[in-house]
């Protein structure tokens, strides 16, 4: 357990260094919001692609092998970025990581492998606390080291990410054992269409994968748009805005971390679910209106609170009704129905910036959440009266 948070931390921790720097390496090669949208599209695009490809594979092959193919792309990618004198250079980086960007749903596979399905949420909480402390200590750095130009952050992202590739091969033990895998590749497993049908046909979580799309097709305007609004709105630059992801990686570690393990056996997962899907609700609703840089703090804490909470616990839900042989593929497929939720939301959020107001990404997002629990709602209802039904 924690081979692969560490795991985690540092695959985030490199991805952190360049995460708020991105739309400025869009407006070095003379890109606007649109085109910095538009690549966070662009590496959903890619990973609707290969994400079911690496869970079918990780369930044939194992997850180690898996994660570091995965990690040997990231570094090639930040190498790319660091060299990029283009904007199709930027692009080609963008789309190679989202080639290889199957490392954090293989890590939720390997968590999934290694935990009995009653503490499944709580580990996948873990992970998303070690992804908090990598996004708190990555912007940070890349905040620090972009007033030395943007070339030398992505080329200390890539050191990273190899530091990592040598941790996972000399430490990192195999968590599928040989008798549990996949006995084939299928052609339809690799399809992602074909493995979203065969996903949002199981009655028992369609409602679940529905509502993560949602809520991530709401986040993913605040990932990719929020430095450029930031920057609208109150003036900040890259040092202000790696500050601000290190805060909300802070966020991530406390709320999934601690937080959330000690709420997870009081409240569960359905309570918690509902919680947290209102809460990111108000809070990007709240961050549209915003008119002092300090309010951004308290409320997107609200934002992270809300996704900290409702994430692991829809996931977690979704995990404990698939078989364990499975696992791979459902978050493979998992990751593919939230890749068309990335697609679409960073291109809706810039285009929202650029033809409406600086706000509206922030607008949309919250009415986005706030469907998203209409959609759970009932579902986690039904199977709440369902189990004080049931003999105990």
């Amino acid at each position: 357990m924690t081979l692969i948070y560490l795991t985690v931390m540092l695959d985030l921790m490199s991805y952190g260094i360049v995460l708020p720097l991105l739309p400025f390496y869009v407006q070095a090669q003379e890109g606007g919001a649109a085109a910095a949208g538009l690549l966070g599209s662009l590496y959903a695009l890619m990973q609707f692609f290969s994400g079911p490809v690496l869970g079918a594979l990780s369930d044939r092959y194992g997850r180690r092998p898996v994660l570091l193919g995965c990690m040997l792309g990231t570094a090639a990618a930040y190498l790319v970025l660091g060299t990029a004198g283009s904007l199709a250079a930027v692009f080609l980086a963008v789309m190679i990581d989202g080639i290889t960007g199957g490392n954090l749903t293989t890590a939720y596979a390997y968590i999934a492998d290694i935990t009995a399905p009653e503490q499944r949420s709580r580990g996948m909480g873990m992970v998303g606390a070690a992804f908090g402390i990598g996004i708190m200590i990555g912007p940070a750095l890349g905040g620090v080291l972009s007033r030395y130009g943007l070339a030398l952050p992505a080329f200390a992202a890539a050191g990273v990410a190899m530091l990592n590739i040598g941790i996972a091969y000399l430490r990192l033990p195999e968590s599928l054992p040989v008798e549990r895998r996949s006995a084939s590749l299928r052609a339809s497993p690799l399809n992602s269409f074909a493995q979203l049908r065969a996903l949002l046909g199981l009655a028992p979580i369609r409602s679940l994968l529905l509502g993560l799309f949602t809520l991530n097709l709401a986040f993913s305007g605040l990932q990719t748009n929020f430095p450029l609004y930031s920057q609208a709105r109150f003036g900040w630059g890259s040092l202000q805005n790696g500050i601000f992801f290190a805060y909300v990686g802070l966020c991530a570690v406390f709320i999934q971390g601690a937080l959330y393990g000690w709420v997870q056996p009081r409240l569960g997962e359905r309570r918690l679910s509902t919680l947290g899907l209102a809460l990111m609700a108000l809070g990007l609703l709240s961050v549209a209106v915003a008119n002092r840089a300090w309010y951004l703090y308290p409320l997107v804490g609200v934002v992270a609170l809300g996704s900290g909470l409702s994430i692991p616990s829809l996931s977690g839900l979704a995990s404990q009704r698939v078989e364990a042989g499975a696992q791979g593929r459902l978050m493979g497929g998992m990751q593919a129905m939230l890749s068309i939720a990335m697609i679409s939301g960073p291109a809706l959020a810039g285009v929202a910036f650029e033809r409406l107001s600086v706000g509206a990404p922030y607008w949309l997002g919250g009415t986005l959440a706030a469907l998203a629990l209409a959609i759970v709602l009932p579902a986690l209802r039904l199977e709440g009266q369902q189990a004080l039904k049931e003999p105990r």
